[in-house]
């Protein structure tokens, strides 16, 4: 499975480098008749799914509205969770050829750019629009390096949300959505009696963000945190509990999709009884079928904090960057302006399914579960994302993903121990 998906990789980031070498173009000149055309704003990101789309789309509207001099050109790349997008962004920036602005997850996923000296820092335009008022201390914090802040946050994602279909779940006998890893897997049993999938799964990126939930709900939020500090002991006994519990969860999954999008739809559709995936899913449940499945909460689909991690907000952070070099500098900072406005975040978040990251945003358009999600950012115990660039840098996360890769090959938790022992001696300095 490791191999396949390392080939899969290779060859769209192949094809898209060959597209990007012939098309594009960086100089604002329309290819046709020769005359200028609007400048253009090369936003690149990895929203192309039904959700994240829309949310990206009504902001572009918003930017075009405020710029009519400029053109929003998508250079989004197909791929939950971004890695094949980081991928071909990583040859891009090494040719000395950025996009104007690309997408980032806010906190260690961002520090190989900065050390690289691939990102300017964005400290004049905090001050010009007074951000550091408007966004939460913690997530300032998040995202500033050596006193420079170098994204714009346009949302605040929850990773670690159990999705489950209630229908699924009568049927099966089980009365409520656990709470705990024990129970959790006491009803993948029962689940698996009924002949349904007791677990969708997607594409391996997906496992990753599997594993740091059960991380979180096996080992506690102190002791997950802990995981992340220097001279952290990830050979404990705690810590090998904790990923059998991932192997026995893990044992009750149904085939891999090709994405989180399809394994979500398993959920909805009746298919598969649980599926835990950050809230994003619930732009792609809820929306319209245009842009969604058109599913309505608490009967085709129903949410929990996945199991033993209730009261803790695992969090992520999609944020914007200025690439230096940007081709077009002027435009990515007129992006940035509306990625971080309280008119571009709320008409983003409710349809890509997150929260948004100013204080000052409308509550009023976040409804259902949405609702939920502010209420727990505001008053839950704080864990960052593994796969979703918080709390492990992109060497680490990738030897973390080949750790699980060869995991769902051989099912042996000693070398998958192992293997996360290795990479957090090599990584967490």
């Amino acid at each position: 499975m490791r191999r396949r998906w390392m080939s899969a990789v290779a060859v769209t980031v192949a094809g898209l480098l060959s597209l990007t070498a012939c098309g594009g173009g960086g100089d604002g000149k329309s290819a046709g008749d020769g005359q200028a055309a609007k400048k253009q704003v090369e936003v690149f990101s990895w929203w192309t799914g039904p959700g994240e789309a829309d949310g990206l789309k009504a902001m572009r509207e918003i930017f075009e509205k405020r710029n009519p001099g400029l053109t929003f050109f998508d250079a989004a790349v197909a791929g939950g969770s971004g890695d094949k997008a980081r991928a071909l962004l990583s040859s891009k920036l090494q040719a000395n050829q950025p996009p104007d602005t690309f997408q980032g997850h806010a906190g260690a996923e961002l520090q190989g750019y900065i050390k690289a000296g691939k990102l300017e820092p964005l400290n004049a335009l905090y001050d010009e629009l007074k951000l550091k008022e408007v966004f939460p201390q913690q997530l300032v914090d998040q995202i500033t390096y050596k006193g420079n802040v170098y994204s714009v946050p346009v949302n605040i994602h929850r990773s670690n949300v159990l999705w489950f279909n209630p229908k699924v779940l009568k049927d099966a006998g089980v009365a409520a959505p656990p709470k705990t890893i024990e129970e959790f897997i006491t009803a993948l049993e029962a689940v698996k009696r009924t002949k349904k999938i007791p677990l969708s799964i997607g594409s391996e990126w997906t496992v990753v963000h599997l594993l740091e939930s059960v991380l979180l709900g096996s080992l506690g939020t102190d002791a997950y945190n802990a995981l992340w500090t220097p001279g952290a002991d990830w050979s404990a006994p705690a810590l090998t509990k904790a990923l059998g519990d991932f192997k026995t969860i893990l044992s009750y999954a149904g085939p891999a999709q090709d994405d989180w999008q399809p394994a979500s739809k398993q959920v909805a559709d009746g298919a598969a009884a649980f599926n835990v995936m950050g809230d994003w899913a619930y732009g792609y449940f809820h929306n319209p079928p245009d842009g969604g499945l058109g599913k309505k909460s608490k009967e085709d689909f129903d949410w929990v904090a996945s199991p033993g991690t209730d009261g803790t907000f695992m969090w992520l952070s999609d944020s914007f960057t200025l690439p230096k070099g940007a081709p077009n500098r002027d435009g990515a900072l007129a992006w940035l302006k509306v990625a971080a406005s309280k008119e571009g975040q709320d008409a983003f978040n409710p349809k890509k399914g997150s929260i948004p990251a100013r204080k000052d945003a409308d509550k009023a358009l976040y409804t259902d579960y949405l609702e939920w999600d502010l209420a727990q950012w505001a008053n839950g115990k704080l864990a960052g994302s593994i796969q979703h660039g918080v709390v492990a840098n992109d060497a680490w996360k990738t030897a973390i993903t080949e750790a699980v890769g060869l995991f769902l090959q051989s099912k042996d938790v000693a070398k998958l121990q192992q293997a996360l022992v290795q990479a957090a001696q090599t990584n967490n300095q």
